[in-house]
């Protein structure tokens, strides 16, 4: 949690957590917590070995992590006026 509660303020995580709930996070109940937790570590190695990244040059994070030198950044950067958070977290309300 961020101190304004703003999701813009943690943007990289709420990025993770979302491709991780939407595509690998399977629709089911687990029978216990050991169960969740061994499907969650599945998950994390997947996410990190498995799938491509756009923002890694299309490497997986592992591939990224291994590498020297510099990685062409893919993603955009659209900076957030302070106003504009502000009607967002108005509008949410």
């Amino acid at each position: 949690m961020t101190e304004s509660g703003s999701p813009y303020d943690n943007a990289l995580a709420e990025r993770v957590n979302g491709i991780v709930k939407n595509e690998f996070f399977p629709k089911r109940i687990y029978r216990d917590h050991k169960e969740a937790k061994r499907s969650i570590g599945i998950i994390i190695k997947n996410y990190n070995e498995k799938r491509p990244h756009g923002s890694l040059d299309y490497l997986t994070p592992s591939k990224a992590h291994d590498m020297s030198g510099e990685i062409k950044k893919r993603w955009k950067h659209y900076p957030y006026k302070k106003k504009d958070i502000e009607k967002d977290q108005m509008e949410a309300v």
